[in-house]
């Protein structure tokens, strides 16, 4: 029997943050473009929450970049970072508290060879080809295998950019501290795939099996 797909709305992200967080890890992301249609098995995330978390763009307060934050949940906020990756997230939680999930790495499902094709675009003709676990292994590498941009941001997830339920999850999950980042590197809101090969960076050992507080 096929599994029916169901389109994440954006209730499903106006909840606490880490919770979404959690959830989304089984869950695909879907990007629809002229060029063909590409999506991955999401197992890896980190969660950003509010202007007292250091690490989150909302930090300084409402500003020309970080709009998308305080806007309503189930809205994509993807910006250029050091110049080099476009990064993508999904605003959660209510309106006017700003927050997101950052997707850091999926399990490549539809469009490898289009995945493909976008990395080797970014990459030197002499690099070694990449295997598929490693196509969207990390938040600049996912973006680029799925033709997400800046004329992404803002856009709500649901159309043809969208997050979809295929009946994939539950994964296991395991808790880290956010990885990448300089300021708020104490809380343990990275959640990913144990035993995952395309979850990114150093793999560190699970805190707790159990969702840790947000403790804002």
């Amino acid at each position: 029997m096929a599994r029916r797909v169901r389109i994440l709305r954006p209730s499903f992200f106006a909840r606490p943050t880490l919770d979404v967080a959690r959830d989304l890890l089984g869950a695909v992301l879907v990007h629809d473009t002229p060029a063909g249609r590409t999506s991955g098995l999401i197992v890896e995330v980190e969660a950003y929450i509010g202007e007292d978390d250091p690490a989150c763009h909302a930090a300084p307060g409402r500003t020309g970049r970080n709009w998308p934050l305080y806007g309503p949940p189930g809205v994509a906020y993807v910006y250029f970072n050091y110049g080099v990756h476009w990064l993508a997230n999904v605003v959660t939680e209510p309106e006017g508290s700003p927050a997101a999930v950052l997707l850091r790495a999926l399990v490549p499902l539809e469009g490898i060879e289009l995945m493909r094709e976008r990395r080797a675009a970014r990459r030197r003709p002499s690099s070694p080809a990449v295997p598929d676990h490693a196509l969207c292994r990390g938040p600049g590498t996912l973006t680029t295998a799925l033709g997400i941009d800046g004329s992404c941001n803002g856009l709500t997830y649901g159309g043809d950019l969208r997050i979809e339920d295929r009946g994939l999850g539950p994964l296991p999950v395991a808790w880290s501290p956010r990885i990448g980042i300089r300021v708020g590197v104490d809380r343990p809101w990275r959640a990913y795939v144990p035993g995952e090969r395309a979850v990114s960076g150093r793999v560190r050992d699970a805190l707790t099996a159990a969702t840790p507080s947000a403790a804002r």
